[in-house]
């Protein structure tokens, strides 16, 4: 399967951006290289780093910058750009991206086993390295499946689908995504199955996350972002679930913020500036238009910041 990839947001992504024709700029998830050919098309002397930690969206990424002579195409992590930009011999850039979360190819190719749609074997390793879900589903205890899949997954129902998990594993392993979105459905109440959706995708959400470090790595990759960008340069965030997005704004939201001193104090003491600013106040989300050519940009929030 070719890694098609439609950018969500794309040009409220790019004029987020600010982008300048001579400056450096960091795609922390390119994906199948959309919105990178985006920065690209605007770059004269300036430079792209194109960083993915997927095999598969390296390929793609690769022959779709191809001809791109400013551009550099790497597989890593997002969290660790600061690094990648110090191996070229860069040590601040004007503007970073990020579009968090699974891709579409990721979603659409069963064999990776993201998707509670295709039977295929449970996997979800965003870097195809690594542990995979069925490891965790088969050796994590009740009470530690439980936990990921309340907190990352936001399901109500995280305990009964811990403890069906383990009753079936006594029996034989877990190894595909139809098993374990069967399970999921067993355990469920039937007038919940009937709500809000397939009832495995919160699971399968949260399983992901697990796999990946997801949140973790969002968190790192947040400090080393903002710690690379000159003053007036942008950070810009795409998050998909409430999970990311509060990490995002609530990141911001201390990169912005000032003094500390108590409010009965006549002057600052602290000494604490702002760091950055937010480019606008409300996350922006995708308008009709885009809702009907992309259905899965109908969760994307974006959000940026500008280093002062």
């Amino acid at each position: 399967m070719s890694f098609e990839h439609l950018p969500v947001l794309a040009n409220e992504t790019i004029e987020s951006l600010n982008i300048k024709p001579d400056g450096i700029y960091i795609d922390g998830t390119a994906g199948g290289g959309g919105h990178s050919q985006l920065i690209a098309s605007r770059l004269t002397t300036g430079r792209l780093i194109a960083i993915d930690q997927d095999p598969d969206a390296i390929n793609a990424t690769s022959a779709r910058l191809m001809p791109y002579g400013c551009v550099n195409v790497v597989k890593a992590n997002f969290a660790d750009m600061q690094q990648v930009a110090q191996s070229y011999g860069i040590n601040k850039v004007d503007g970073i991206l990020l579009d968090i979360g699974v891709s579409s190819h990721q979603l659409d190719t069963p064999e990776r086993g993201f998707s509670f749609h295709n039977d295929a074997p449970l996997d979800m390793r965003m870097s195809q390295d690594g542990t995979t879900a069925a490891q965790l589903v088969n050796t994590l205890s009740v009470s530690e499946l439980a936990r990921i899949i309340s907190v990352y997954g936001e399901e109500r129902y995280a305990g009964k689908i811990a403890r069906a998990i383990e009753q079936y594993r006594l029996q034989c392993p877990i190894e595909t995504t139809s098993q374990l979105s069967e399970i999921i459905k067993s355990a469920i109440p039937a007038p919940a199955r009937r709500e809000g959706g397939h009832p495995a995708r919160r699971t399968f959400q949260a399983l992901r996350i697990a796999v990946n470090g997801e949140l973790d790595r969002l968190s790192e990759g947040i400090n080393a972002a903002f710690g690379l960008l000159n003053p007036g340069g942008r950070l810009s965030i795409i998050t998909f679930h409430s999970l990311e997005d509060r990490i995002v704004k609530q990141s911001f939201a201390e990169f912005c913020k000032g003094c500390t001193c108590p409010p009965d104090f006549p002057i600052c003491v602290c000494g604490n500036k702002p760091k950055g600013k937010l480019i606008n106040r409300k996350p922006i989300i995708a308008n009709q238009d885009e809702l009907d050519n992309n259905p899965r940009s109908r969760s994307a929030k974006l959000r940026t910041i500008e280093k002062l």
